[in-house]
């Protein structure tokens, strides 16, 4: 703990105030409450914290990127079409069959360890950073100090992850300051928040230290961790595409949430019926303005996906890009092997 504590005040010296003004983020009213907790529960000293906070510059980006549409500007239309094509597309297939072939190892020691196939951790990490192409230069002190002392509706949480970045660098001997990456506060190729680094990430290429900045090894394992420990059944269906019969009662049914509730009886009451070894499912549904709701059974593993970020678009996103990359790699092994 005192080499920690002496890491970390080292380099706080180092950050310099010249672009967060005289007292930066340190002066703001919420700060003091937020450094008397990290004093009583977390031992570290009032002035060290004071400094960082000094250098935090307020990120009003963040805060307009994260809000939701001001009132008269109308709702953000939900589009199942739309969302999809800005994650199954050309590019992320092409940059996820080369990381795939650059990292093959990794994958599958990763997919042998934790029970995630191949291609739905690349799915993650496709949707999140096309790869690591696209991790987020914000300077995460910046935007999870300004959220935490200046987002009311999710202050709670970003004051939580605000807490971990500190005990991240604590842990890590390094400058608190130092990190980037979302205006949300997440990091890395897995875009992982602060606590989520430390609770789930590993360091998958043994180097003696997690890096999900620059280790794609580390944010292959830690992405497949993440999945296992949220409940993620090896071997088991993700989801189905279903056509509902007339009449069934599409509101009752999902009304149950995106957990799986939906069980065989209720379903086959329905005019549905769920595939062998399947026990339980929730029914998706996928709107796009003007066409037909597509409608899916979401099984355990779907769920799983849902953990990640809550949203079941995010979720078949994820799903439909690992099918995708599995089978243009398929289909590239069969053209290098002169199949017809």
């Amino acid at each position: 703990m005192i080499r920690h504590l002496a890491l970390l005040q080292l380099s706080l010296l180092c950050v310099t105030t010249a672009d967060a003004g005289p007292a930066g983020l340190a002066a703001h009213p919420a700060a003091a409450a937020f450094v008397a907790r990290m004093e009583a529960e977390h031992g570290f000293e009032r002035e060290s914290l004071l400094a960082a906070l000094a250098t935090a510059t307020y990120q009003d980006k963040a805060l307009r990127l994260i809000s939701p549409p001001k009132p008269g500007t109308g709702p953000r239309v939900r589009s199942w079409t739309g969302y999809r094509a800005r994650f199954v597309d050309p590019v992320r297939i092409r940059a996820g069959l080369a990381f795939w072939d650059a990292h093959r190892a990794s994958l599958e020691r990763a997919e042998q360890r934790y029970g995630v196939p191949s291609e739905v951790i690349l799915g993650i990490i496709g949707v999140e950073t096309v790869f690591g192409r696209v991790t987020g230069s914000f300077p995460l002190l910046d935007a999870l100090a300004t959220l935490a002392f200046d987002y009311p509706p999710r202050a709670d949480l970003f004051r939580r992850e605000l807490e971990n970045l500190f005990l991240l660098a604590r842990e890590n001997g390094r400058a608190v300051g130092s990190y980037t990456g979302s205006y949300a506060g997440a990091i890395g190729f897995p875009q992982f928040l602060p606590s989520s680094v430390r609770r789930y990430a590993v360091d998958f290429d043994g180097d003696g230290r997690i890096d999900l900045e620059r280790s794609e090894a580390d944010a292959i394992g830690s992405v497949a961790r993440y999945l296992a420990e949220h409940g993620w059944r090896s071997g088991e269906r993700v989801a189905d595409p279903v056509a509902l019969p007339a009449g069934a009662d599409v509101d009752a049914l999902l009304a149950t949430g995106i957990e799986p509730r939906l069980d065989r009886h209720s379903l086959s009451a329905a005019g549905i019926e769920l595939p062998q070894g399947i026990e339980l499912a929730t029914l998706v549904d996928l709107e796009s303005p003007g066409k037909p709701t597509e409608y899916w059974l979401g099984y355990r593993n779907f769920y799983v996906l849902t953990r990640y970020n809550r949203s079941s678009f995010y979720a078949m996103s994820v799903l439909q890009l690992a099918q995708a990359l599995r089978e243009a790699r398929i289909s590239s092994r069969q053209v290098a092997r002169g199949a017809p």
